[in-house]
């Protein structure tokens, strides 16, 4: 159970009007392991990179009934999915900091810093382990044209993955039930470990709370551009950018007619609505 958040009267420099500032919350202890903080209306785990793999394996073996669907929490997020609850039962959520604001946001609330986890930093060292345990891997989303180059490089870099399959249905196909469910059981056919969801936001996570459990996977990864980035269609920003927390900027200055309303018009009110939660919490 998450503690109520105190406040205390501190005055200004400059007059005497006090404001309130919020008492680091207690996070709330779940099933996964990595307690979990609530951010403009979408709970998010608190862990690191060690932490994260250590679920994405264990449900690899466990294989329990319920898939882990592992998201990235950023404004995209906030702006697409925040606060609706993903279809209950159907599969197990692991909502990681990806993004500035979010990290800044898991800091102020609880007093303690927190790695940004997005799903292009985690997939190597994953298709690492997948690679030494000899999971097997499948693909969904993309272009048709990247097929070719992802498959070269995993096949090259990580030779232990057993790639079963790579998915690129059109947008008719995602939103025809039928469609997605035949995709699902030619995947569960395949007998996938890992499927790595790459359909963009918010439907990735929609496919993988309608037809994620119908897949029989242990772990969904909806990690958007990663196919993109692993079939070096698309650049990662250099560590220095991302770091500073510019990586949005990098990405808009290289994609600007694909992510311009994602960052300019979106990402503001998204950006609000997560200050606007901390407000909230320290009232």
């Amino acid at each position: 159970m998450a503690m109520r958040v105190a406040t205390s009267p501190i005055r200004t420099r400059i007059g005497r009007t006090p404001w309130t500032a919020p008492v680091p919350i207690a996070p709330r202890p779940t099933s996964l392991g990595p307690p979990t903080v609530r951010i403009a209306g979408t709970d998010v785990h608190l862990t690191d990179a060690d932490g994260a793999r250590a679920v994405i394996a264990s449900a690899v073996h466990t294989r329990e009934e319920a898939p882990l669907a592992v998201v990235s929490i950023n404004l995209d997020h906030i702006h697409h999915a925040g606060g609706l609850p993903p279809a209950a039962g159907r599969a197990r959520w692991l909502n990681l900091i990806d993004g500035a604001p979010i990290a800044q946001e898991a800091r102020r609330l609880t007093g303690t810093p927190w790695p940004r986890l997005a799903g292009s930093d985690l997939i190597g060292d994953i298709l690492t382990q997948a690679s030494a345990e000899h999971w097997s891997v499948a693909v969904l989303g993309g272009a048709p044209e990247v097929r070719h180059s992802l498959h070269h490089r995993v096949t090259a870099e990580w030779p232990g993955v057993r790639l079963v399959g790579h998915w690129t249905p059109t947008r008719e196909e995602l939103a025809s039930p039928e469609a997605s469910s035949r995709i699902a059981e030619q995947i569960r056919s395949a007998g996938a470990d890992i499927v790595i969801v790459c359909l963009g936001k918010p439907r990735q996570e929609k496919w993988i709370a309608d037809h994620g459990h119908e897949t029989a996977a242990g772990v969904l990864l909806a990690f958007g551009a990663v196919v993109d980035f692993l079939a070096g269609r698309v650049s990662r920003a250099p560590r220095w950018v991302s770091d500073a927390g510019f990586e949005w900027m990098w990405r808009l200055m290289l994609e600007p007619r694909r992510l311009a309303r994602r960052y300019l018009i979106e990402g503001p009110p998204a950006y609000m609505a997560v200050r606007r939660s901390s407000a909230r919490q320290g009232a």
